[in-house]
């Protein structure tokens, strides 16, 4: 792998000025790391894997109607292929393909990690005691955070093989210890 993490951030900053979809990307960046070490290669995936979570929306703010077409072309073009396909296929109805551990954990991840954000902008002591039976009794609320495809979630849990309850508890202690820098310490933090 060629492209750093810095480099991957100072893209990212360049196109993506809104601070909200900066944490975004960044929170899922931090869920992908762990990620790496649960459903692939551990350390060796790790860099890929993060840089993979930061970059899946680095295109959505200045060009949504392209999305993700210019960040997967400009990964190809530094020849991060796997990074690339994994970016183009974090959304079930583009119809690309899962083909590898990173395509499936970063559809399980995005969707999941911003729904627990949301969750945790409600609660007065953000994630310090967020569960995940209170993360899917929101998920069944269609009016909360309405924008996240509960379906999505859904899927990208089946494609990892773990049960929702258990990839809801993963991401949030994958958060937690970031969740000063990413703001998910609730109303009170």
């Amino acid at each position: 792998m060629s492209l750093t993490r810095d480099e991957a951030w100072t893209h990212l900053c360049a196109w993506t000025e809104t601070d909200a979809l900066r944490k975004h990307a960044r929170a899922v960046e931090v869920v992908m790391r762990a990620a790496a070490h649960r459903y692939g290669a551990g350390a060796a995936d790790e860099e890929a894997w993060g840089i993979a979570g930061m970059l899946h929306d680095a295109d959505y703010e200045k060009w949504p109607e392209d999305h993700p077409k210019r960040i997967v072309a400009w990964l190809e073009a530094r020849g991060e292929a796997a990074i690339a396909h994994a970016v183009s296929a974090h959304y079930t109805h583009w119809g690309v393909s899962y083909d590898s551990a990173l395509d499936k954990a970063l559809l399980a991840c995005d969707e999941l990690t911003g729904f627990v954000g949301a969750c945790c902008f409600v609660r007065p002591d953000g994630i310090r005691s967020l569960g995940a039976s209170s993360v899917k009794k929101k998920l069944k609320d269609k009016a909360f955070a309405a924008k996240v495809d509960r379906q999505e979630v859904k899927i990208g849990a089946e494609m990892l093989g773990v049960e929702l309850g258990e990839h809801v508890e993963f991401v949030i202690a994958a958060l937690l210890p970031h969740a000063e820098e990413l703001g998910l310490l609730g109303r009170d933090g």
